[in-house]
Order: structure tokens, then sequence, then C-alpha cells
């Protein structure tokens, strides 16, 4: 098949997901749109990667492989982000009082963002520190664009829903039929290795996992709740996503990502049971369980032989060597280097001397923020983690179908940062963890509208009555 037969066929496919998905009929607002623009960047490449791929102006890798492309960016890609933050940020102005009261029930975030921002004064270059900080904020107001819709589920479906049903398919089409945009090769033999929409194998794991697991969401609430040709339409849609996914997942190779994905549908699976929901604590000893096999297996060499399985071996596939080099090249342990700093100047270039594969983050989301924000970032990201699961846990004791979700996006927040670093702007297991932890005031239900007089229940019978009498 000749690829612009395939991308016609999988344009067909997409627009019928869209059709097929009941939440296209309900409302939400039109402000949407920049929270699902914000999230398809993030979870695919820079516009002026997607540019340079259109034109053959080079691979993202190659720019990249550059120490200056970490320092000075680029302008196409800063004008269009700015742009998002700026109209985002107006939609907040335009909903203040629902964004008021959303942030006073999330005062830990705000302490945490604050110090993020506070640390730029402190590094070596503040003014690339708070480009990044500005990218940081964004992630925010995305975030916030959504929660505060006057349907927040409708809002959280169709934001998770529609990038998931553009970025899925597209990634398969890439991969099968555009190998130039959708596959890359190691140096050393010239194997090839999976990339979709995204730019490296990680990035098409974290895109599978964060979709596939609202997919798997949607399809148990249909199930449960729907009935009829409802039910038929999301299990349908939803079922072929998961499908893509499962083959995405094969073909990336990534393991940090589809373990989160077995921990997330495991969590659902379980709170999904009555016998859960009606307890708490079983609930509580559920994550600490995933939680505590996660930790025991990856660094206290309990069931090394699960990590033979998965094709890892003690050292993660040299991860620790890196956490142990830049430990070492941390400057200051209280406050760290100043907000994502650390992979700046010469520290990146030591590191790059050591690594010839040029890494740019430490593989440890922990450790990062420790590098870059030292002991007081870590003991704020503590309560950050702390609040969250007091938060999805008040959820979930509030909306079962909502809350199981959280719970699971929540504890794929945390496992996913002990290989990979996460907590950090425009990664999209960030933006998806603050959507699932930060709490609103009466949950993810629909805003009622206040009746007017003439719409009381009163006043219609009335009206009834007149229409009798006539």
């Amino acid at each position: 098949m000749s690829p612009q037969i395939a991308t016609l066929i999988f344009a067909l496919g997409i627009g019928l997901l869209f059709y097929l998905d009941p939440i296209r009929k309900s409302r939400t607002s039109v402000a949407l749109g920049i929270a699902i623009a914000w999230l398809s960047i993030a979870c695919s490449r820079s516009v002026s990667a997607w540019l340079a791929a259109y034109s053959g102006g080079g691979s993202v890798s190659d720019v990249m492989s550059n120490p200056d492309f970490y320092l000075e960016g680029n302008p196409t890609d800063r004008a269009i982000l700015i742009g998002l933050l700026l109209v985002g940020a107006s939609v907040l102005v335009a909903r203040w009082r629902r964004v008021w009261r959303l942030l006073l029930a999330n005062v830990p975030i705000l302490c945490f963002f604050l110090y993020c921002a506070i640390s730029c004064l402190w590094s070596d270059y503040p003014d690339v520190a708070f480009k990044r900080w500005t990218k940081f904020l964004g992630d925010l107001i995305v975030v916030l664009i959504v929660l505060t819709d006057a349907n927040p589920l409708a809002a959280v479906k169709r934001f998770l829903a529609w990038t998931g049903f553009v970025l899925i398919p597209a990634s398969v089409l890439l991969i099968k039929y555009y190998p130039d945009l959708g596959r890359g090769y190691y140096p050393w033999d010239w194997t090839p290795y999976y990339t979709g929409v995204t730019t490296n194998k990680n990035g098409l794991g974290y895109v599978c996992l964060i979709f596939g697991v609202a997919s798997v969401w949607r399809m148990l609430s249909a199930w449960r709740d729907e009935k009829g040709a409802r039910r038929a339409k999301v299990l349908v849609a939803h079922g072929a996503v998961l499908a893509m996914v499962f083959w995405l997942f094969y073909m990336a190779g990534s393991m940090t990502s589809l373990s989160c994905f077995v921990m997330g549908i495991c969590v659902m699976a379980a709170t999904s049971l009555g016998m859960v929901r009606r307890r708490r604590w079983l609930v509580h000893c559920l994550i600490a369980a995933i939680l505590l096999a996660s930790v025991s297996t990856l660094f206290l060499d309990v069931g090394s032989g699960v990590l033979k399985t998965m094709g890892r071996n003690s050292t993660l596939t040299g991860r620790t060597d890196i956490w142990r080099l830049v430990l070492q090249l941390a400057p200051n342990r209280v406050v760290g280097t100043g907000f994502e700093s650390f992979w700046l100047g010469s520290r990146l270039v030591k590191m790059w001397d050591v690594y010839w594969w040029h890494p740019n983050q430490s593989h440890n989301g922990y450790i990062e923020i420790f590098i870059n924000l030292g002991w007081l970032g870590i003991v704020l990201l503590a309560i950050v983690l702390a609040a969250s699961y007091r938060n999805v846990c008040t959820e979930f004791g509030r909306n079962s179908d909502a809350g199981k979700l959280r719970l699971a996006y929540f504890v794929i927040g945390i496992a996913y940062n002990f290989t990979e670093a996460a907590f950090k702007g425009m990664h999209p297991i960030w933006i998806i963890f603050m959507l699932a932890t930060l709490t609103i005031p009466g949950g993810w239900e629909p805003v009622q509208r206040k009746k007017t007089r003439l719409e009381s229940p009163v006043m219609k019978s009335r009206e009834e009555l007149c229409l009798e009498n006539a």
C-alpha cells in the first residue's frame, strides 16, 4: 500500500474514532483546544522539529547533539508556546473565581512552583532557567483550563480521548509507512528503533501509557454505566485505540512505560471491585504494595529475575552509573543548581565526554529534583506527593469512577520517575499527574447553573396549569 493511500485510510479511521466517541455531544469550552494543542506538542515533537522533518532539514537528534541547543532553544517553538500560554492565561482570568478556589485548595503545588521560580535566581543561566520555568507554568495553566471547565469530567475525557485519537493512529502510520519519520537507527549496528510521532522510543512508550490507560478507563466505565449502541460505540472506539497501543508497546520496547501501564491497569481493575471501593484501607494497601514491589525490584535487588525477564540488568541499563556521576557533580545539596539548570554548560559537556550517547537527564525524577532544587526541593516535592495522595483518595471516596483513573495516574507518576525523569516542564507524565492529583471543590462533577426564578419548579407548574385551563 502506498503511503498516500495509507494516510487517507488512517485519516478516515481517525474521523471514525471521533464520530464513535459519545463525548463529542457533551458541552465543553472551546478553550479546551488550547490544552489539547499543548498536550499534543508535549507528547510528540516541537513544531520546529515537524517543520524540519517536512522540509528535510535534518533530524531532531542531530540538532539536540549540539550543547548550544539547550541554551538557545528555537524561536519558532518559543513564539508558539508563548502564544498558547498567553491565550491560556487570558482564559483563566475570565474564570478567575473558579481558578481562585482551585488554587486555594492546592497550596502545596503553588509553593512548589514558587520555589522553582525563585531557584532561577541562583542558576548559572538564569535566563534559560526562567524560560524553562515558563513552560513548567504552562503545564499548570493547561491543567487549570481543563479542571475549571463548566463540565470537568467531560473536559478530562475529551482532553485525553481527542489527543489519543490523533497521536496513537499517527504513530502507527509513521512507523509502517513513513520510516524516515517514525523510526531511528542505532549507530553501532543500524538496527531500527521505533518512535512514532515522538523523537525516541521512551517517548512513544509514555504516549502509549497515558492514552492506553485512559482508553481502559473509558471501556470499564462504559461497560458498567452505558447500554446499547452508546456502550458499543465506546467499546469499539477505545478498543481500537487499545489494540494499536499494544502493538506500539511491542514495537517500542519501553519497559518503564509498559510496567507502569500494567500497574495502572491493576489499580483500576482492583478499585472497580465493590469490596475494594467500600473499604478504604484496602486501597491504601493496594497502592503501597504496588509501589513497594517496584522499589524492591529496582533498588533492593529483590526479584532480580523479573529484571532479567524484562531485558534489564542490576544497573538498570547503566542508569545507576549515571546516578553516581550526577550526584558527584551536584554543586549544592541544599538548594541545587537552579530550576532545570544542571544539564547546562560545563556539567553537560562533562557528562557527554563520559557518555557518547549524550544524556540530557539523570533517568530518575527524584534525583533530577535533587540536583536542580536540592534537599529543599525534595522536601517540597514530598509535601506535594502527600497532598496529592490525599486528594485522589478523597475523590475516590466521592466518585469512584473518576477516582480510579486518578489513583492509576498517581501510581504511574510515582513509579515512572523511578527510572525516568518526568517532574519537568512539558513532560506528559507531569501534566497527567497534575491533572489527576489537583483537587477541585466539588470534584469532577459539572458546575450546576443556578436556576432563575422563571425556571423554578413552582413557576413551571403554574405555566402548565395555565395551559391546561386555556
